[in-house]
């Protein structure tokens, strides 16, 4: 008789580590949230012109934040301009789970993502600013420069709505060891701790992935980003 069975049981997937939140004030979080914004954007040549800038912010702030920063900062000089553009595009465009808007990982593809995206233009409006850019509004690094220009409760709000696609965000780059990885990270370290109902959440969603269905969908699109600038997302509303 065989010794070699079936498994009776098998191990629950790990959720991904919840990261203990940094200790930062308002005006340091507020840097972060711009730094990250800025460092998620595509790495064209005014990006790549800036890096000295985001640096010098980037060691100012508390060693939990600051490393991660200056790791990708490292990381994308060592690399260089034309690799790293090719690296974000297979990232971000291409990967479900790396999407950097953030309603697609609640409602993917499907008929709910416009509804989504009025909600964060909503929000702007509802904290007295207007959305004035190419991407659309659940764009990760627009959402972010609105926490770090508003310093309103509403960014708060929205962040912590879509506290999970951030977290599998994280989870993914971390899979991949992505130099965005990082700046994710970091993000999650300015963020308050998350609870064992949204690690759930995340779990779900690494596992299955965004909704895919596409029946019916006509909602545009955001243009490829190499063409894109830094300039604000954002203008105040009067």
């Amino acid at each position: 008789m065989s010794t070699v069975l079936p498994p009776r049981v098998t191990p629950k997937r790990k959720l991904p580590d919840a990261l203990a939140p940094a200790s930062l004030n308002a005006a340091q979080r507020r840097t972060v949230h711009m730094l990250a914004s800025l460092l998620l954007d595509y790495p064209d040549a005014q990006w790549t012109e800036r890096l000295d800038v985001f640096e010098a912010n980037a060691v100012a702030l508390p060693k939990a934040v600051a490393e991660p920063l200056e790791r990708f900062i490292a990381r994308a000089r060592e690399i260089g301009a034309s690799d790293l553009q090719k690296m974000y595009v297979t990232t971000f465009d291409l990967k479900r789970k790396c999407s950097l808007y953030l309603s697609y990982y609640a409602t993917g593809d499907t008929r709910r993502r416009g509804t989504a995206l009025v909600t964060f233009l909503d929000a702007y409006r509802a904290a007295g600013w207007e959305f004035d850019a190419d991407e659309l509004p659940d764009y990760l690094p627009a959402v972010l420069e609105f926490s770090a220009r508003s310093q309103s409760d509403v960014a708060d709000a929205v962040l912590a709505a879509h506290r999970e696609g951030i977290e599998v965000l994280r989870a993914a780059l971390e899979s991949m060891d992505s130099p965005w990885a990082d700046i994710v990270r970091v993000i999650t370290l300015s963020l308050p701790k998350v609870d064992q109902a949204t690690r759930e959440r995340v779990l779900a969603l690494v596992s299955e992935g965004p909704p895919t269905e596409t029946v019916g969908l006509s909602l545009p699109m955001p243009a490829f980003r190499g063409t894109g600038d830094s300039t604000s997302a954002f203008v105040t509303g009067e």
